[in-house]
C-alpha cells in the first residue's frame, strides 16, 4: 500500500471537501483582513521611523544654546516656518505625542483584526485541514 504525503496548502481534487458560499466568504474575509494587517504594519513602520527622527531632532535641540541659535527652521507642512528654541522643542513633544498615539491605535487595530483571523483560522482549519493553507509566506 503506497503511501501519498500532501503538502500543506496543496489542493487534492479527489478529496471529499466541498467549499460553500459561506465558506469562500470566510476565506475571501481572511485574505482582506491580512491584507490590511500588511498594509497597518507598514504604517506602524513608518510611525516608528517618524518617531525615531523626531526623538532624534529633540536631542539635538537640547543641545543648542538659544543665544546660538535665536530662529530655528521648522517644516511645517511643505514651507519652513521659524520658531524660537523653546516653541520648536515644545512642538517636537506635542508630535512625539500625536505620533506615539497614532502608533498605539494602530497596535489596536492589528491585535483586532489578528483576533478576527485567528477566529476564522480556526474555524477554516477545522472544516479544511491540510487542503488550505493560512500561514503567512516569509
Amino acid at each position: 500500500m503506497a503511501s501519498t504525503s500532501v503538502s500543506k496548502g496543496t489542493f487534492q481534487p479527489d478529496s471529499d471537501v466541498h467549499i460553500t458560499f459561506e465558506d469562500q466568504q470566510k476565506i475571501n474575509k481572511f485574505a482582506r483582513l491580512n491584507a490590511r494587517v500588511d498594509e497597518y504594519r507598514d504604517e506602524l513602520k513608518a510611525k516608528q521611523t517618524t518617531l525615531k527622527n523626531l526623538e532624534d531632532a529633540s536631542e539635538e535641540l537640547m543641545l543648542l544654546d538659544e543665544d546660538d541659535c535665536p530662529n530655528l527652521p521648522y517644516l511645517s507642512g511643505e514651507t519652513f516656518v521659524y520658531y524660537n528654541l523653546e516653541t520648536a522643542q515644545n512642538n517636537l513633544e506635542e508630535l512625539k505625542k500625536t505620533v506615539g498615539k497614532e502608533m498605539k491605535d494602530i497596535e489596536t487595530k492589528i491585535k483586532d483584526i489578528s483576533s478576527t483571523m485567528s477566529d476564522l483560522k480556526t474555524h477554516l482549519y477545522g472544516k479544511f485541514g491540510n487542503n488550505i493553507n493560512l500561514e503567512a509566506e516569509d
